[in-house]
């Protein structure tokens, strides 16, 4: 079934991957995205097609902007741990309450499905035991605490007309053009071009589940496309229990990608957000779904994206592929206000 999709973020990381691959199915999109992060565009991955556009903050949809489509896939929040603490009253009002509220508006104009972008990272703090969808969860963040008050709060929604289903995403990495160096194994992978050298300073015991781009925006078309009963106000950890890993395994996965790339490691850093996931369900429950990317494709992928565009170290620390320096900087140039809205 053809369904007219509205996907907000499309200007992201994984937003510029998914709207093309929506399209490549069938679908058709639509992107929604404030644009703060488009002055980042590392390669041209081929891509012909791109969804059309609306330029405009989650905060500010209104009805009339939902008109016409079946689904809404909602990824536009602030994006990572850092960005959140960076102001944890906004990071309330964008995340948690900005998305609730688009879901009411959603289910307002009879919008059956909405698909939700959370996060793996709401398990925060475990033991070394799997976590499944029905584990307890621990978030150690504003960013994570504002994911568990989206599914909760969305969840109560759910009825006959308007069905909500709550993606929780691993770690994601991968080359996208509107790329991001502040997730793990794309930072190390950048690290690993750049100088040539892995040296953490942590000992990197951590766990942390990690997916693909492409893995994700296969979950979340077959989400689009899978019979209401499979989805409906159902969470789905998104990825594949294998690629659990240990940060240091992550390090090491990386150098064996790099060629003459060396690895070191420190003491423990302190970072207490460790845990290992289940993704069974989603294997198992989800039609069509499974992952084609491993950890160690997604670092041969990257050592052929920065070989073929002969990155520089420049690119590689230039603040729009990084979500804190990027926010920092439209701040200071007083191009956003302190709420986060453009001047």
């Amino acid at each position: 079934m053809i369904m007219k999709v509205l996907v907000t973020g499309t200007d992201g990381y994984i937003g510029s991957v998914l709207g093309p691959y929506l399209l490549s199915r069938g679908h058709e999109v639509t992107g929604l995205d404030t644009g703060f992060y488009r002055g980042g565009w590392l390669f041209n991955n081929g891509e012909m097609v791109y969804p059309s556009y609306i330029h405009k903050d989650l905060r500010n949809i209104v009805p009339k902007d939902l008109e016409g489509f079946d689904a809404v896939v909602h990824l536009a929040e602030l994006s990572n741990d850092p960005l959140g603490k960076l102001n944890p009253e906004i990071t309330f009002k964008i995340n948690h309450m900005g998305s609730v509220q688009l879901a009411k508006l959603c289910k307002d104009m009879g919008i059956q499905k909405f698909i939700y972008a959370s996060s793996c990272s709401v398990y925060g703090e475990g033991n070394d035991s799997y976590k499944t969808e029905a584990s307890e969860v621990n978030p150690q963040t504003a960013y994570a605490e504002c994911k568990t008050r989206v599914e909760r709060d969305v969840s109560k929604l759910a009825d006959d007309d308007f069905s909500p289903t709550f993606m929780r995403n691993a770690t994601a990495y991968g080359p996208s053009p509107r790329m991001r160096f502040d997730i793990v194994l794309n930072n190390l992978s950048g690290l690993a071009w750049t100088t040539g050298v892995i040296e953490m300073t942590s000992d990197g015991m951590p766990w942390r589940p990690l997916v693909h781009i492409k893995d994700i925006s296969k979950a979340f078309g077959c989400v689009l496309e899978a019979p209401r009963e499979a989805v409906h106000n159902q969470v789905f950890n998104v990825g594949d229990t294998r690629e659990n890993f240990r940060v240091r395994e992550i390090a090491e996965i990386v150098g064996e990608a790099f060629p003459g790339c060396k690895t070191t490691f420190g003491s423990n850093g302190g970072d207490n957000r460790s845990y290992r996931v289940s993704f069974d369900k989603i294997n198992s429950e989800l039609p069509g779904f499974s992952c084609a990317y491993t950890a160690e494709d997604g670092a041969k992928e990257l050592y052929e994206i920065f070989n073929k565009i002969d990155m520089e170290p420049e690119i590689f620390e230039a603040r729009p592929y990084t979500r804190l320096k990027q926010l920092k900087y439209l701040l200071q140039t007083n191009q956003v206000t302190s709420e986060l809205y453009w001047v």
